[in-house]
């Protein structure tokens, strides 16, 4: 990076130098607003110094857009239904408007998906436009990813120039596990993308202090849970501290603003909450996950203190699935054979460059803007982190995608605020252990596939030992060609995942980044296999005549057949087969009033014979015959057996 332009970035981008709503410059001096003709020959000669730089600035950005949604949508449609959990629901709610609303597994609202259900409109209204397809499902999650990463730099650039907000949204397009689920049909694209979003907001509230950002804020949050409910709360501690830390008005003031952030937050999640809970339970769908029907049990049971400590039981933990979904805890969980490929590249460079920033701003005015944005930042990511690493309940390794934008931003704008003052001994010592850490990381990444291109690690490691000599040992303004040499060492590891991941298919309920991991796909729970033609006749052949063509144990069971029949099927029991719903009192009637067709045989995996699930199958096959078509044993409930 030349000097000049270093210290253009520097004059033009660093927002503490400008005067707030209440007088005070970013550096927390009371001073006046005013324009003098000075003034206005400076900001003159200033901006037509700052012409070609801006220019260059936003073909950078565009450049970082474009990639990243050509990146993304390429081979989209390899995923196929990707979660065949959400896409049935997806669906579903493409056809019901009340599916819509509660997010039900299928069109006839037997039961919900084990989450709150914002992260399926977006998908739901895209298959509203475009029709059913893994494209028109999967699209909305694309344009999530590139939204991110576009506020992510917008973000980040406010307090640490251009360059900063540039080097965080390409380290966030390239973290493997963005670049999987933001081509995926879980909830976590929507949630990524809100978390950022309050994040954002913050950043506007520490800049001038008014109420309404704070308001946005908290909102955003309340969206986000909306989304996966308590999962957007990781974000949640950061932002208060941070506020309460560096925001721009009296202390006091400080205070009731987070409460009306917090009331915001209440009120942006507890509008859909009201509504679910007051509907009357005979006309809605079951909560999915929840044993008692309860929006506020799946909450905090199932989807809050099962996942952190694993200690309550809930409607499916007896099965398999959810033992498999559980990883051994601890301060390596983030670096071990699963996780490790999905987000640590670059998490041991961000933990020393958040330490040397916070250094750096040491003796910073209190409200000033880059040392709150490492602490918005940083503390987003330790929390998470930790989080993570401890927790005792079900652990996904896709829940990292949470924790991708903070240790993006964080080396985006660590990186830039050593590297200004690179002049310093100690920032260099600090440059070069970060980039050592990275290559040690990228090393160990790239050496647990012995297959996958097996000279990258090489390149890796020896082009980052040179750097870093020369970082340590050479001038004491390296030149910009280090700091490239050191952006693609970093980079090198995680982009080759990255772009191993667009190119592969990725299908399931724990889907995961990279090679290294593809042969662990298949602990996901999947269906046996797409129904053939001849099922799928059997199913739709005066299908409009049934509320239900079928009926299959567990809602990943019921799913191929829904999406590929494209009727509704009952998905008994939920997600795992385990939940209360409906009840063999309840099936019976509905088989009774010709409701529903046919019963796909099959146990889900896990389900004991205490669930309404294992009830309703064995009543099944004590009242009616068996037909097996290509493999698939299917009753037909309108015509029960006669006894011999």
């Amino acid at each position: 990076m030349p000097d000049e332009r270093c210290r253009h970035e520097q004059a033009d981008h660093r927002p503490r130098h400008r005067p707030d709503r209440y007088g005070h410059d970013r550096a927390g001096e009371r001073r006046p607003v005013t324009t003098t003709a000075s003034d206005l020959g400076q900001a003159t000669a200033v901006t037509a110094v700052r012409r070609p730089h801006a220019s260059r600035e936003y073909v950078a950005l565009a450049a970082l857009l474009l990639g990243t949604a050509c990146a993304y949508l390429w081979n989209l449609s390899a995923n196929g239904w990707g979660n065949t959990f959400y896409s049935a629901a997806v669906q579903a709610g493409s056809q019901s408007w009340q599916a819509f609303f509660f997010g039900s597994s299928d069109a006839a609202n037997t039961i919900t998906v084990d989450k709150t259900p914002a992260s399926l409109w977006p998908m739901e209204i895209c298959v509203r436009i475009f029709g059913l397809s893994s494209w028109s499902i999967q699209l909305p999650q694309v344009l999530m990813g590139v939204a991110a990463v576009a506020l992510l730099w917008v973000t980040v650039r406010r307090s640490f120039g251009p360059t900063a907000g540039l080097l965080a949204g390409l380290a966030l397009a390239s973290t493997p596990v963005a670049a999987l689920m933001f081509r995926f049909d879980n909830p976590d694209a929507l949630l990524v993308l809100l978390m950022v979003a309050a994040v954002w907001a913050m950043t506007r509230a520490l800049d001038d202090g008014r109420w309404r950002w704070l308001v946005l804020c908290g909102a955003l949050v309340g969206f986000g849970f909306l989304a996966k409910q308590l999962q957007v709360l990781l974000v949640l501690p950061a932002l208060a501290a941070t506020y309460l830390i560096a925001g721009p008005p009296e202390l006091g003031k400080r205070v009731l603003q987070l409460f009306a952030a917090a009331a915001a937050m209440v009120a942006g999640a507890g509008w859909w909450l009201l509504i679910a809970q007051l509907w009357p339970a005979s006309s809605r769908p079951w909560f999915g996950g929840s044993k008692h029907n309860s929006i506020i049990e799946l909450t905090l049971g199932y989807n809050g203190l099962d996942r952190i400590a694993g200690s309550a039981p809930s409607a499916t933990s007896d099965s398999p699935w959810v033992r498999m979904f559980t990883s051994g805890r601890g301060i390596g969980r983030l670096f071990d054979s699963t996780v490790g490929g999905q987000i640590s590249w670059l998490i041991p460079a961000a933990l020393l460059l958040l330490v040397a920033g916070l250094v750096l701003r040491g003796r910073a005015a209190r409200t000033d803007p880059q040392r709150a944005a490492l602490i918005l930042f940083g503390g987003w990511g330790l929390v998470t982190g930790l989080v993570f690493s401890f927790m005792s309940g079900t652990f996904h390794e896709y829940y990292t995608v949470a924790l991708a934008p903070a240790v993006a931003a964080v080396v985006g704008a660590g990186a830039v605020m050593l590297w200004r003052e690179r002049e310093k001994r100690w920032t260099r010592a600090v440059l070069t252990l970060c980039l050592l850490a990275t290559t040690v990381t990228a090393w160990v990444m790239l050496s647990r596939d012995a297959v996958f291109l097996p000279w990258l690690r090489w390149v890796v490691l020896s082009v980052g030992v040179v750097t870093a000599l020369t970082l340590s040992f050479g001038a004491s303004r390296p030149a910009t060609g280090a700091a490239v040499a050191a952006v693609l060492v970093a980079l090198a590891g995680p982009a080759a995942y990255t772009a191993d991941t667009i190119a592969n298919p990725h299908t399931g309920g724990i889907p995961l980044a990279g090679p290294t991991v593809r042969d662990e796909q298949a602990r996901g729970p999947e269906p046996a296999g797409a129904p053939s033609d001849q099922v799928l006749a059997r199913l739709t052949q005066n299908g409009t005549d049934y509320t239900w063509v079928a009926a299959a144990v567990s809602s990943m069971k019921a799913a191929e057949f829904q999406l590929d029949s494209g009727r509704p099927v009952m998905p008994i029991g939920g997600f795992a087969g385990g939940d209360p719903a409906p009840t063999l009192a309840q099936f019976q009637d509905d088989v009774a009033q010709a409701r529903i067709h046919y019963f796909i045989a099959g146990k889900a995996m896990g389900a004991s014979t205490d669930t309404e699930g294992a009830k309703i199958t064995q009543w099944v096959q004590e009242t009616f015959t068996p037909t097996t078509v290509d493999g698939i044993t299917l009753y037909d409930l309108t015509t029960p057996h006669t006894a011999s």
